[in-house]
């Protein structure tokens, strides 16, 4: 059993018989007929997941590595905000009618910014100081810009990452507003413990510890028979991700360069419905 179907299992549990629904209350999200999506929510869920001792990917059912990989090279390598560079069609809802997403995501970590050693995008600052001052406690991304809000076309839920280096080990938090536990949480979770395995690679350092703070962590109404159902089913041993040691430069990644082996999973959840 991997180490990570039981923080899921875990963090389910205590959602659905500790948390509290907004039934009755103003909510944004709908459903497709145009029905409020409510939810079963717990505020301050912090997951943490030992990166040297497994990958952390869910095997109660398959997620789609590939994918989330496409999407983090998307907003990390690309630091693009246009759908037309994506391989997968998740932010489509999002985009104008050109495929932007405005002034989200990748485009902020695009953006330039002047320090002291000189000028540098966020993502490239990481770089920087994880290869001449790794040491450092004020390796932080952030993409929660307020003054560009107005022109996301969502306001970022993965916004943060703060790096830190223990001995030899890269460690990484990720801070998120809000999450749907069941169609993103182990999406976001493979895909910045992908990103960890990058930085790593390319800055000489071996993988830490990976935190993941949800801020809002809930399961939509419609979503509970299937968490349920989910949650019982019997998981499998985590599999191993290899990922090409030639590649020393973080611009060089492929989604070709990651391999899971021996990856057994459970049955995937078809036609989940997804809240607007």
């Amino acid at each position: 059993m991997s180490r990570t179907d039981i923080v899921f299992v875990e963090m389910c549990q205590d959602i659905l018989e500790n948390g509290v629904s907004s039934e009755g209350e103003v909510v944004r999200a709908k459903w497709e007929d145009g029905s409020p999506a409510y939810t079963i929510k717990k505020f301050g869920v912090v997951n943490r997941y030992d990166l040297s001792a497994e990958f952390p990917i869910l095997t109660l059912r398959p997620t789609n590595l590939k994918a989330a990989i496409d999407e983090i090279l998307w907003i990390w390598q690309k630091k693009s905000n246009n759908i037309k560079d994506l391989g997968s069609r998740i932010w489509d809802s999002w985009a104008d009618e050109n495929g932007s997403i405005g002034k989200a995501y990748g485009y902020q970590l695009g953006i330039k910014h002047r320090y002291a050693e000189g000028e540098f995008d966020q993502v490239d600052r990481v770089l920087f100081d994880l290869k001449n001052n790794p040491y450092s406690r004020r390796i932080i991304t952030n993409l929660y810009n307020h003054q560009d809000l107005h022109e996301m076309g969502l306001y970022p839920c993965a916004y943060s990452m703060t790096f830190n280096v223990t001995g030899r080990k890269l460690n990484a938090m990720l801070n998120q507003r809000s999450q749907d536990i069941l169609v993103a949480n182990n999406w976001n979770v493979c895909q910045y413990a992908v990103l960890v395995h990058m930085l790593a690679q390319v800055s000489n350092l071996e993988v830490g510890e990976f935190v993941h703070v949800i801020a809002d962590a809930h399961i939509y109404d419609r979503h509970v028979p299937l968490v349920k159902e989910l949650i019982n089913r019997t998981p499998y041993p985590a599999p191993k991700l290899v990922v090409n040691p030639e590649i020393r430069n973080f611009y060089d990644f492929k989604v070709e360069d990651f391999v899971l082996e021996d990856y057994q999973s459970g049955e995937q959840i078809k036609r989940i419905p997804v809240a607007i």
